[in-house]
C-alpha cells in the first residue's frame, strides 16, 4: 500500500485519489493547498473527539479533515457536519466534502488518508490502531492504549514493525495546556527534591449504577461491532453512549470495555510519574491493592481503592482516591505536588476541580524557583499534543508520547487493576510482561476475543 511520507517542512507527492473541498478558500493556496496538509480520518465520534481531539487537530493549518467513522451512523453523520460546520466558520467561504463510515476498517482503505485519531471506548483502542498502522495510516490513539496488556504489547509490536507515526494521547506530557507536568518532572528528574524516595497519586471514583432494562438497539448503531471482541449482553442506553446528546457515556463505568479509573485518569497520571522517574519503558515489580467493587447494578467499574506498588529503583508508589487527584512526589528533601488545578477536561467530568487544588506545589519554594543547567537533563519539550503529532508527522521523529511509553502506562494501570483482584502481594517482571509464579494472575493479561473481532485476528 503507498502512503504519503512527509518530510519537515514539505511534503511529497500524494498517492491515491484526492477529495478536495468543494469550495477552495484562498489561503489554502501555496503552502497551505490541500496537496501539503495532513488529511485526517476521525475514528469514533463522540464527546473526546468533539470538544478534544478535532478541534486541537484542525486548528492547525497543515491539516484537513476528510472522513469520520462511527459505529452509530447517527454520529457518524454528525461528525460529517461538525467538521464541515468548523470549516464553513473559519474560512467564511466554503466547506470540506467529508466522507461518512460506519465501519473504519473501510475508512483505512483509502489512500489518500494520511493519520487517523482513534477516539473511541477503550475496548477499541488497540486493534483500530493496529489496522491503522498495517495501512501505513500515523495514528493518534486516544488513551488508555489497551483493554488487556496483551491488546497493548500486540499493538506496540505492530506500530514499531509499521513505522508509522504514533501518539498516545498523554495530554499531560505536552506543555499546553499543563506546563506545570513538565516542570515538576524536570525538576524531580534532576534531584530538587533529594533521592526520590515516594510518589502519591489521587484519581476520582466512579458510583456504582442501578439496574438497567433491555431497550431496542436504535437502527443506526451496529451493536455487534460495538461490542467488539467482548461477550454478547443485551443492549441498554447506559451500557453505551446517550442518544441524545454528547454526556458522558456509561460504557466508562462497565468492566467489560475498560477497567475504570485506574485506567482513566491513571493512565496520565502514573505516565507523569514514569516521566519523572524515567522508568517510561519498564513498570512496577511489585504490586499490592484492594478494593471495592459494586455488588449490582450495570455499572460495575472499582470503586474506593489503594494500590501500593514498588519499582525496581526502590521507590514505593501508592495510587487511591483517598489523595488529592494529581501526583506528590516525596524525596529525602522534601516534597513537589503537581496536578491539572482547577483546569477541567470535559464538562462531565465524574468530579468537580477543587478550587484550592494548586497546579505546582512544593515544600519548598526555592524547589520550585530552580533553574535547570545545561549540563542536566532537559526533558523533551512538546508543545500541545495533537500539535506534537502533527509535527512529528512532518519529521518523521518520535513524538513526546510514542507506543511504548502509552503501552508501559497503561500496563501499570493494568496490573494495579489485576491486583485489586487477587489477595497478596503480586511481583511482576516488566521485561518479559508476566507475574512470578502466579497463574491466576497471569491469565488476566488478557481476554477471550469474540470472532471476528479483536487483536488476535489482525494480520
Amino acid at each position: 500500500m503507498k502512503r504519503r511520507t512527509f518530510l519537515k517542512g514539505s511534503a511529497a507527492a500524494t498517492a491515491g485519489t484526492m477529495v478536495f473541498p468543494t469550495i477552495v478558500p484562498s489561503h489554502v493556496l501555496g503552502k497551505n493547498a490541500p496537496s501539503n496538509k495532513i488529511r485526517i480520518g476521525q475514528i469514533g465520534f463522540g464527546r473526546i473527539a468533539m470538544t478534544h481531539d478535532l478541534p486541537e487537530t484542525l486548528r492547525h493549518d497543515m491539516t484537513i479533515g476528510v472522513a469520520v467513522a462511527d459505529v452509530d451512523l447517527k454520529r457518524a453523520q454528525l461528525g460529517k457536519a461538525w467538521i464541515e460546520k468548523f470549516y464553513a466558520d473559519r474560512e467564511k467561504a466554503g466547506y470540506s466534502d467529508v466522507a461518512v463510515y460506519q465501519d473504519y476498517r473501510e475508512m483505512l482503505q483509502d489512500d489518500s488518508i494520511d493519520a487517523v485519531i482513534i477516539s473511541t471506548p477503550d475496548h477499541w483502542h488497540a486493534q483500530p490502531a493496529m489496522e491503522a498502522a498495517l495501512a501505513g495510516k500515523d495514528i493518534y490513539l486516544q488513551k488508555p492504549a489497551s483493554l488487556t496488556i496483551q491488546e497493548g504489547r500486540q499493538m506496540s509490536n505492530i506500530v514499531h514493525r509499521t513505522g508509522v507515526i504514533f501518539q498516545q494521547g498523554s495530554q499531560q506530557r505536552g506543555t499546553f495546556p499543563w506546563p506545570q507536568f513538565h516542570r515538576a518532572c524536570e525538576l524531580v528528574r534532576n534531584g530538587r527534591i533529594g533521592e526520590l524516595e515516594k510518589i502519591e497519586i489521587g484519581l476520582p471514583g466512579d458510583p456504582a449504577g442501578m439496574e438497567e432494562p433491555p431497550m431496542p438497539v436504535p437502527e443506526h448503531l451496529d451493536y455487534d461491532m460495538w461490542l467488539g471482541s467482548t461477550p454478547v449482553e443485551y443492549y441498554t442506553e447506559k451500557r453505551v453512549h446517550p442518544q441524545l446528546d454528547f454526556s458522558r457515556p456509561g460504557w466508562l463505568r462497565c468492566e467489560q470495555f475498560g477497567a475504570g479509573m485506574i485506567t482513566g485518569w491513571g493512565a496520565h497520571h502514573l505516565d507523569t510519574a514514569h516521566w519523572a522517574m524515567g522508568t517510561e519503558y519498564t513498570g512496577p515489580v511489585e504490586v499490592e491493592a484492594e478494593a471495592t467493587f459494586p455488588e449490582s447494578g450495570l455499572w460495575n467499574v472499582h470503586g474506593d481503592f489503594m494500590v501500593h506498588a514498588k519499582y525496581a529503583n526502590g521507590v514505593q508508589m501508592q495510587v487511591s482516591g483517598t489523595f488529592p487527584n494529581g501526583v506528590k512526589f516525596y524525596g529525602k528533601k522534601g516534597w513537589i505536588f503537581v496536578s491539572r488545578g482547577n483546569v477541567a477536561v470535559t464538562a462531565s467530568d465524574p468530579t468537580k476541580p477543587d478550587a484550592e487544588l494548586k497546579a505546582l506545589d512544593a515544600s519548598k519554594a526555592r524547589f520550585l524557583k530552580s533553574e535547570i543547567g545545561p549540563d542536566e537533563i532537559h526533558l523533551y519539550k512538546a508543545p500541545e499534543q495533537h500539535e506534537d503529532w502533527l509535527n512529528a508527522i512532518r519529521s518523521r521523529r518520535d513524538p513526546v508520547a510514542p507506543v511504548e511509553v502509552g503501552h508501559r502506562s497503561c500496563s501499570a494501570c493494568l496490573v494495579s487493576h489485576i491486583a485489586m483482584k487477587i489477595d497478596g502481594k503480586l511481583h511482576w517482571d516488566p521485561r518479559h510482561e508476566r507475574f512470578i509464579d502466579n497463574d491466576r494472575a497471569n491469565a488476566m493479561l488478557e481476554r477471550p476475543q469474540r470472532y471476528p473481532y479483536g487483536t488476535n485476528y489482525v494480520r
